[in-house]
């Protein structure tokens, strides 16, 4: 029984000092050659939304009348830009802020304050885009005097990005071959790959102090939207 347990520890020891020889001998294994390359790609897109921030800021001596005349003026740009592009359009109150205007004496000491000051925030969609100037006409002439921002977006880019990633990969992979060859090199493998970009919607952004006139429309291009992607390749590389 003696020996025979001695003969399976024997076993064990060589095995365990099989393994251990195996693993150091992994460790002690030189990575691959390889080489980096990126490609960068820009697919240009039309945009089929159109995104407006619009504000109504109005001023009061007291904080109840600065809002109070905020709320009347933004239920009327609300009213008006439903008629325009629906009922169901998609419009959402995205700021509210209501907050005192001070003065500061000239000889120092403490503020005071002189009145109150009521912004609004309300951000339309719409896949119309010719109506935006409509949008921003109707709004300004009901009340609104700040435009924050305009921008044109994609609904769905993933196909348009999709498209840049593959463009991208190409030029990533022909700069590979490219260096690769001329080192009198082979590409065995990809061995690793890391992708980025997004897309760059043109963005207009303006305040608007004073109501724009009735008679005159309010001129909007949409331009295109760059869709970028950059796709870094690292392949291990070997002799010819």
């Amino acid at each position: 029984m003696d020996k025979t347990i001695g003969k399976l520890f024997k076993c064990f020891s060589i095995i365990a000092l099989l393994s251990v020889g195996a693993l150091a001998q992994e460790g002690n294994r030189m990575p691959p050659s390889s080489i980096r390359a990126t490609g960068e790609a820009v697919v240009l897109a039309k945009p089929d939304q159109a995104q407006i921030d619009i504000g109504v800021l109005t001023q009061a001596a007291t904080a109840k009348a600065a809002g109070t005349e905020n709320a009347r003026k933004v239920d009327a740009v609300i009213a008006a830009l439903r008629k325009v592009l629906g009922p169901a359009a998609d419009i959402k109150t995205i700021g509210y802020s209501l907050s005192p205007a001070y003065t500061y004496p000239r000889e120092g000491g403490q503020p005071r304050i002189t009145g109150y000051a009521a912004s609004n925030v309300v951000q339309v969609k719409t896949g119309d885009l010719a109506q935006v100037g409509a949008v921003i006409d109707t709004a300004t002439q009901a009340g609104a005097n700040n435009i924050q921002s305009l921008q044109f977006m994609l609904k769905d880019d993933q196909a348009v990005r999709a498209q840049a990633l593959r463009e991208a990969a190409l030029k990533a992979k022909a700069k590979a071959d490219a260096l690769a060859s001329a080192l009198g090199l082979r590409i065995v493998r990809v061995l690793h790959v890391e992708e980025s970009g997004a897309a760059t919607p043109p963005i207009y952004a303006r305040e608007m102090a004073m109501q724009a006139k009735a008679d005159v429309a309010t001129p909007v291009e949409s331009g295109n939207i760059e869709v970028r992607a950059s796709v870094s390749l690292t392949v291990e590389i070997a002799n010819q």
